[in-house]
């Protein structure tokens, strides 16, 4: 009866809501996805959905970029703090403008860099939703991946996905097998797109918002093409 009574159009309204979801499973070709797949996991997102999905460095969590609530359930898996950097996952370069402040040499840079293993600090422009944000810097990461699944999803949605890697409290490494994303995220999430493994190694991040630019984790993506060296400790 508790249970029953805490649904509200088909969400559990507090931490019960984790165990009343039913976990779909894509299993998708990695280089030549199945549109009709990622047309359900796009269906998904928009409907306030949290799905796990394969990139060009590691598995990821995501959510519609204009969702409180998903993003909410998002930082609970993550267990994140408002200062946690959460980016923007783009089709290309030309839906960066709306959230993201860039300048020319920016823009060189990240037009050298895209799509690839890398995500950039930017300052955050005043369109861009305070929750999206870095509480107290105002920045705003940005990721264009490179990777079949990711970008034919980004291209049925529309629109950049929000998103985190998916790396659990208390792990080393993100995950990367989509039977143990399954197992420990039961009724966690809303599906898992399985793209076969894509590597434990995140995303390089660099802050373009600092002067000079700096590296903040060093990942998969190199960085002496910036003139920042490769195999300097951060």
């Amino acid at each position: 009866m508790i249970l029953a009574s805490a649904l509200v159009k088909g969400r559990c309204v507090s931490s019960c809501r984790y165990h009343t979801r039913r976990m779909q499973r894509f299993d998708l070709h990695p280089e030549n996805p199945q549109r009709r797949l990622i047309k359900q996991a796009a269906d998904l997102l928009r409907a306030g959905g949290v799905i796990a999905y394969p990139t060009d460095s590691c598995y990821a969590l995501g959510c519609h970029i204009g969702d409180k609530d998903a993003l909410e359930r998002v930082r609970r898996i993550r267990d994140a703090d408002r200062h946690h950097h959460f980016t923007l996952v783009c089709r290309d370069l030309t839906e960066i403008a709306k959230y993201a402040r860039v300048d020319t040499p920016q823009f060189r840079l990240l037009k050298a860099a895209t799509p690839g293993p890398y995500t950039f600090l930017l300052e955050a422009t005043k369109e861009t939703p305070r929750r999206l944000q870095h509480e107290k810097r105002r920045t705003i990461g940005i990721r264009v991946p490179d990777h079949p699944v990711p970008q034919m999803l980004l291209e049925e949605l529309g629109e950049p996905i929000m998103s985190s890697t998916l790396m659990l409290p208390g792990d080393e490494f993100p995950l990367n097998d989509a039977d143990e994303i399954v197992e420990r995220l039961k009724g966690r999430l809303d599906a898992v797109l399985d793209g076969g493994s894509c590597g434990i190694e995140p995303t390089t991040v660099i802050d373009l918002a600092a002067y000079p630019p700096a590296v903040v984790r060093r990942g998969r993506g190199r960085t002496a093409a910036f003139g920042l060296p490769d195999d300097e400790s951060v």
